[in-house]
């Protein structure tokens, strides 16, 4: 591809602990994206054009990445190259975590790097991958303009009883306290609602993002007044790997009785549970509904009862529901996880359309249902996008 763009362009970055993917925006129109997987073991890149063909990926070079930020130079020219006549106006990149303060994206500075490097202890396993990245583009190109997007932004406007832990109040007023995550998720979700459900856009409605990572957001008037993520991102729902909700007690019973150290924790609570650990088969949802193992049975089925309970749970926060909306990897394509759930929150009012669930339907309640249950593809790196466009007035 090598068409000239009509107006600056805008990257996206969004690095993780093991992959980045990148996309190019012209206005709403992204008109290049791909990614790099398995770095650190068996990096391979892959990148499509504007209306989803295959093309030919970045070379990842004899000496292959072993950390995500280690692509970026391999990138930007590749795609630069790619984009023809197009400028690169500025890079948007996905930061987990945006402490108290940061409730909208911001322009990267030194002086908001560090900012931002003081919350890794928050967020270890993912805020370093996510600022790594950005170091390197600005030692590539310092007068390029970047954007750090935060997860967390969406959920400041929970109240203060939704945000607080039940421990002593100097912890709550230093920061200990329930950030929420996903929210450049929900974000877009919460954009798109007035189109694709007028009928519950403005009301009480949660969405239910449910991937690898997992995570369901109560919003009144499209805004979040509640999450199940708390002060990291392994709170709440079972995921892929990661436990979800977990009694404290456990965590101290796997000190003092079975001798775990913290790194042995952190393998076994963001790694080794989950799905994966409660089937022993995989945390992938595709493999468990395909196998006839009980244990993989049981996976999900714990998975449906405790987003099921979460729902619920929700739904008392915002003092009644009108909707639900499914995202993600899972929500948008396991239509039994959908029925499942879909099922189980019957009593809430919500009457599911099976037919119209197994279709893929953007709508999958029945007319008359009183709680509407609506699919909606995410779109993550969009948001990121038409933030990094909107702050550096391209």
């Amino acid at each position: 591809m090598n068409a000239a763009a009509t107006e600056p362009l805008v990257g996206v970055i969004n690095a993780g602990s093991s992959s980045v993917k990148f996309s190019f925006y012209e206005g709403e129109q992204r008109i290049l994206a791909g990614q790099v997987d398995g770095i650190g073991t068996h990096p391979s890149a892959s990148a499509i054009g504007p209306d989803g063909e295959k093309l030919d990926p970045p070379d990842l070079g004899a000496r292959p990445p072993t950390v995500p930020s280690e692509v970026l130079p391999t990138i930007l020219p590749w795609a630069r190259e790619r984009l023809g006549d197009g400028r690169v106006a500025a890079l948007g990149h996905r930061v987990v975590h945006g402490g108290l303060h940061y409730s909208q994206p911001a322009r990267v500075t030194p002086e908001l790097l560090a900012e931002l490097e003081a919350l890794v202890p928050l967020a270890p396993l993912h805020e370093p991958h996510n600022l790594a990245p950005i170091k390197i583009a600005m030692t590539l190109n310092p007068e390029l303009p970047q954007v750090a997007c935060f997860d967390t932004a969406f959920h400041r406007t929970a109240p203060a009883v939704e945000q607080a832990f039940a421990l002593p109040y100097e912890f709550f007023e230093e920061g200990i306290r329930r950030y929420g995550f996903h929210g450049l998720s929900y974000e877009y979700i919460a954009s798109v609602l007035p189109e694709r459900a007028p009928d519950i856009a403005n009301g009480r409605v949660v969405v239910a993002h449910l991937g690898n990572g997992c995570s369901a957001c109560a919003m009144r008037e499209r805004t979040s007044i509640a999450t199940t993520m708390g002060f990291t991102a392994l709170d709440g729902l079972p995921m892929g790997t990661r436990c979800g909700e977990l009694d404290a007690g456990v965590v101290l019973h796997l000190i003092q009785q079975k001798g775990m150290s913290a790194e042995e924790l952190v393998n076994l609570l963001y790694r080794g549970s989950g799905m994966l650990g409660l089937s022993g088969i995989s945390s992938d949802f595709r493999a468990l509904l395909a196998s006839d193992d009980p244990r993989a049975r049981f996976a999900i089925e714990v998975f449906c009862y405790r987003v099921a309970g979460h729902i619920a749970s929700l739904a008392a926060a915002l003092g009644g529901l009108d909707g639900i909306v499914f995202t993600a990897g899972v929500g948008e394509n396991a239509a039994p996880v959908r029925s499942m759930i879909c099922r189980a929150c019957a009593w809430l009012g919500l009457e599911l359309d099976e037919a119209a669930n197994c279709e893929h339907c953007q709508c999958i309640s029945r007319p008359n249902s009183r709680v509407a249950a609506y699919v909606m593809k995410t779109d993550e790196n969009l948001m990121i996008a038409r933030h990094a466009r909107a702050l550096v007035g391209a």
